[in-house]
Parts: C-alpha cells; sequence; structure tokens
C-alpha cells in the first residue's frame, strides 16, 4: 500500500476519510465498539485497506493533535512490550505517525492483516483516541 501524502498535510486524505473517522468517534464516544467495528467495515467495503488506512491517519491526527515540523519524535508508553497486540499496534501506528514514517505504518498494517489483527488494532486506535480526547478536556476543565 502506497500513501502519496505528506505528515505535515493531513488535509490530502480525502473529505470521507474526515467523514467515516468523526463518524468512528461518535461510537467510540458512546461506548459502542461494534458501531465502530461497522464503520471501518463498511469503508473497507467501500475504499478498500487504504480508506481504513485514510481513516486511521485521520485518528491518529485528532489523537496527537499539532505537532511541530522538523526532528524526530519519541513518543514514551510505558510497559508497552507487555501489552497486548492491539495496545503495541496503537503506540507505534501513533509514533509512525507522529514521525511521518508511513513505510512504518504501511508495514504495521501489513501485519495486523496478516495475522488477523487488524479490526481488534483500529478499534483500540479508536478508543485510544477518545481516551486521549476525555484526558485533554479533563485538564482543560
Amino acid at each position: 500500500m502506497t500513501v502519496p501524502r505528506t505528515f505535515s498535510d493531513v488535509t490530502e486524505v480525502p473529505q470521507h476519510a474526515f467523514d467515516d473517522a468523526a463518524q468512528v468517534l461518535e461510537s467510540a464516544l458512546t461506548g459502542d465498539s461494534a458501531a465502530v467495528a461497522d464503520t471501518f467495515d463498511a469503508v473497507v467495503s467501500r475504499e478498500g485497506v487504504v480508506g481504513a488506512w485514510d481513516v486511521a491517519w485521520c485518528l491518529a491526527a485528532t489523537m496527537v493533535g499539532q505537532v511541530p515540523i522538523g526532528g524526530a519524535w519519541t513518543l514514551e508508553f510505558p510497559g508497552i512490550d507487555d501489552a497486548r497486540y492491539d495496545k503495541r499496534w496503537v503506540a507505534r501506528f501513533v509514533s509512525a505517525y507522529v514521525n511521518g514514517d508511513f513505510p512504518t505504518g504501511e508495514a504495521l498494517f501489513g501485519a495486523a492483516i496478516q495475522d488477523g489483527q487488524l479490526p481488534d488494532c483500529l478499534i483500540a486506535l479508536a478508543g485510544s483516541t477518545v481516551a486521549t480526547l476525555r484526558h485533554r478536556d479533563a485538564r482543560a476543565a
């Protein structure tokens, strides 16, 4: 899978990916993981794996927020080596997003597909994004 987008310009992702990501987040905010899975299934049926990638990239962008351009970033994920597959995948995918590392993001997608874990990984990404948004809101309050 080749994704010809630049890290600093997530707006090159098709508008329907933003709409799908919003639908995923709405379902995740209500705790409806079945609806999250259904939305991703619909995206894959309509757009293929590239569509799921676009939505996942939007979720990572939402989770991370604005990242200054330039330099390599290291994210701290205590205990990541002992975490479940889906949690390790989310941490690595978000790290790939932050660093604009498309090859690693693509490799993660491919490995999750091969391992039969992509649906769980995408649900975990949606849940992590919601948890991050809630944490930000709580800190701002």
